[in-house]
């Protein structure tokens, strides 16, 4: 990556190096790239940066993820060129499994996938060929196949950057839905039981560290953090946010 750290575009900049190099490692479809465009997009209005309203998002769903009996992370294409040895570091941190998940689903993005979360330190990976045996009701796509001893177990799920028909699906589902998602508008975020509006690359390492924070709190003071947080109050404060910044 040929981009001076002073160049005042850095970081986006090697976020879009990371997700091409991706998609010419077969692990990020061409799709993907117009997500992330939108996404920056949206970005853009938030000046960058984790807002407020972002870390209370965030403090929410610690709470919900280490109250939860069998959480799992949910990982597509983009989230592993971006954050794959964070995401490992946070299911470490929470006891949480990792399941692969894809729209443009196929054997070999899922063992690539598979491949680089096992050499960022992961036990075991989830969903991947036939162990996506189980379906989402209603949802017709691949991205409806997901691992009996995975997803389909869980209780918490997070799903960053993830396709709104799924969420609102798993939340039909019963399960409750941690999502990370810069359109604040989107279905995802607006169907998501917990929904933090930030980049990945900022969300992730929050997650973590407030995490690793929260490991000796008391389940009773958890419980209250997770009643306490409204999505719906929080997105609008998002959005009302953004549309003072342009």
């Amino acid at each position: 990556m040929d981009i001076p750290p002073m160049h005042p575009r850095y970081k986006s900049l090697r976020e879009r190096y990371l997700l091409v190099q991706g998609l010419r490692d077969g692990i990020v479809a061409e799709a993907g790239l117009i997500a992330h465009g939108r996404g920056e997009a949206f970005d853009y209005l938030l000046g960058e940066e984790t807002t407020p309203e972002a870390v209370k998002a965030v403090k929410a769903a610690t709470a919900m993820l280490l109250l939860s009996e069998n959480p799992v992370i949910s990982v597509n294409g983009n989230t592993t060129a971006l954050a794959s040895k964070e995401i490992v570091e946070l299911s470490r941190i929470l006891n949480a499994k990792l399941e692969v998940n894809l729209f443009h689903r196929t054997r070999e993005r899922e063992e690539k996938i598979q491949e680089i979360l096992l050499n960022n330190g992961a036990g075991r990976v989830y969903g991947v060929g036939e162990n996506a045996s189980e379906k989402i009701p209603g949802i017709d796509s691949k991205r409806g196949k997901i691992d009996p001893k995975g997803i389909q177990s869980s209780d918490v799920v997070f799903v960053p950057l993830e396709d709104g028909d799924r969420t609102e699906a798993l939340i039909a589902m019963g399960k409750k839905v941690i999502a990370v998602d810069l359109n604040p508008l989107s279905r995802t975020a607006q169907k998501a039981t917990v929904t933090i509006v930030d980049n990945i690359t900022r969300a992730i390492p929050k997650l973590m560290e407030t995490a690793t924070g929260y490991r000796e709190t008391e389940q009773g003071k958890l419980s209250e953090m997770v009643k306490e947080f409204n999505n719906k109050k929080n997105l609008k404060q998002i959005i009302e946010k953004m549309r003072a910044g342009i």
